[in-house]
């Protein structure tokens, strides 16, 4: 899956993964030596507890507006936001700021 800022007309990964199953989404980015960008649904917030590098974090709503935005998570943190968002788009450290992604801005996921 691709996605990208309709806004600022940016790429903000390729490859993405989607997790589709509670398994999946359970397990997110844990394990993985390397980053990547990963797409899964969930409420309230996230953790990096057991992650071996930093993150971004997109939560968007039902139309993939941002709605929070939070930069270079360290592992062994918790990201919390207002449970009424419900996408969210974990990217590697950094592309947030390389893209120049703001809140309000409209993500689109294309194949």
């Amino acid at each position: 899956m691709i996605v990208i800022n309709t806004i600022r007309s940016t790429l903000l990964g390729e490859d993405v993964l989607i997790a589709r199953t509670f398994d999946e989404e359970a397990k997110g980015l844990l394990g993985r030596k390397e980053p990547a960008a990963l797409f899964f649904k969930t409420r309230w917030g996230i953790h990096t507890f057991g992650m071996n590098f930093p993150i971004d974090c997109l939560v968007m709503n039902d139309k993939l507006e941002v709605k929070a935005i939070r930069e270079d998570i360290k592992p062994n943190r918790f990201f919390f936001w207002w449970p009424g968002y419900k996408n969210i788009l974990e990217l590697p450290a950094g592309t947030v700021s390389k893209t120049g992604t703001k809140l309000g801005d409209v993500l689109e996921f294309t194949r």
